[in-house]
């Protein structure tokens, strides 16, 4: 009875692959709308078991969750938690502190005149240690949403808006680098405009400010601190200004990929697609999300699982998404060479690994 005999296993150290699915797949495959999606979520279960595979899920798959309409509460939630029990509670870091976290880097390494500098590192994108072995046990912590009304109008009036563009860009006569450039600036110049309201409100007093600002108020001010004090603060902005006007700041990952993936769409469009209105308004809604899952996490993936439209945009050389980030794009396109890769993981187990397996499990 009292026995003091304990025994230490020493378990090999993991590199799993990271894994993002899309929230396309999620849905399809908890409703059970498509055999292929239900096979291959129990395989990617089976696999991040294995301990070889992490499928994290993020704050976007929550928003687009609770933006769906047709489903009651109880459907929304155990959605969520089928997903995140996909995930096994690994999760990555929200999509702002992403971005700010590339901005704040490459700025540090303008101001060093170093040369460009995105090393992507995975603590950046994913929270806690995705590759240390997983126990059985998570605990959920849910998150406010919001307005989800507001959030739905806002979805349909952003992607109306898009559409009613189409016809001013099919007469556009720029370049594809011209558009990608384009887009750039205008990303640069919503930091500024936002820091700028954001600093005037607090002058005029407005100290609310300080709480219901938009996130990227605060990029800029961070890039201040990242400054000397005794600048003066006109000095700082010039430096600021020409960061956003510098490849360090065009080259930032998730502004790169963003900005070619909406060129991208505007060469579509020049070349005739998505001529009929509401066909595009329905083949578009959840196109602005979907910017927003690759450009933030798929550099730091080592697959990335998008529906059909958006795979033949990433997939387009202008983009380079496979080649500049070394990351495998899936879709139903090539759904087979997906569970390809799947079985390539198993059957490229060490002994190593599979006798961890047993001492960690048994």
């Amino acid at each position: 009875m009292s026995c003091k005999y304990r025994t230490t296993v020493s378990l090999p150290a993991l590199r799993k692959k990271i894994l993002y699915l899309d929230q396309f797949f999620f849905s399809s495959a908890f409703h059970e709308r498509d055999p292929r999606f239900v096979k291959a979520a129990a395989r990617i279960r089976e696999i991040s078991a294995m301990q070889l595979l992490v499928a994290p899920f993020s704050s976007i798959h929550e928003d687009e969750t609770h933006l769906w309409r047709g489903y009651d509460g109880k459907n929304k939630d155990n959605l969520m938690e089928f997903i995140k029990t996909t995930s096994r509670g690994h999760k990555f870091e929200r999509r702002h502190n992403v971005e700010q976290t590339q901005i704040v880097r490459a700025f540090k390494a303008f101001v060093s005149e170093k040369g460009e500098s995105h090393n992507l590192q995975d603590r950046d994108a994913v929270a806690g240690d995705i590759h240390g072995w997983d126990d059985y046990f998570r605990i959920d912590v849910g998150r406010y949403i919001g307005d989800i009304e507001l959030m739905r109008d806002l979805k349909r009036q952003s992607i109306e808006n898009l559409v009613d563009v189409f016809p001013s860009w099919r007469n556009s006569t720029n370049t594809f680098e011209q558009d990608v450039a384009a887009e750039v600036r205008a990303a640069a110049k919503g930091y500024l405009e936002s820091y700028i309201q954001h600093a005037a409100r607090l002058i005029s007093g407005d100290y609310n400010a300080l709480f219901d600002s938009p996130e990227i108020s605060m990029v800029v001010e961070s890039l201040l601190h990242c400054l000397p004090d005794n600048v003066p603060l006109e000095g700082q902005l010039e430096r600021i200004g020409a960061f956003f006007k510098s490849s360090h700041f065009s080259e930032v990952p998730f502004i790169r990929l963003s900005a070619r993936i909406y060129a991208t769409l505007k060469a579509m469009v020049k070349r005739g697609a998505y001529v009929d209105r509401v066909d595009a308004i329905r083949r578009l809604s959840g196109f602005f999300l979907d910017v927003k899952h690759v450009s933030t996490y798929a550099p730091y993936c080592d697959a990335f699982i998008v529906d059909q439209a958006m795979a033949s945009i990433v997939a387009d050389p202008l983009v380079g998404l496979e080649r500049a980030y070394a990351v495998r794009v899936y879709s139903l396109n090539n759904w087979d060479k997906f569970l390809s890769w799947l079985d390539g993981l198993e059957s490229a187990m060490t002994p190593e690994h599979r006798a961890g397996l047993v001492a960690a499990y048994q």
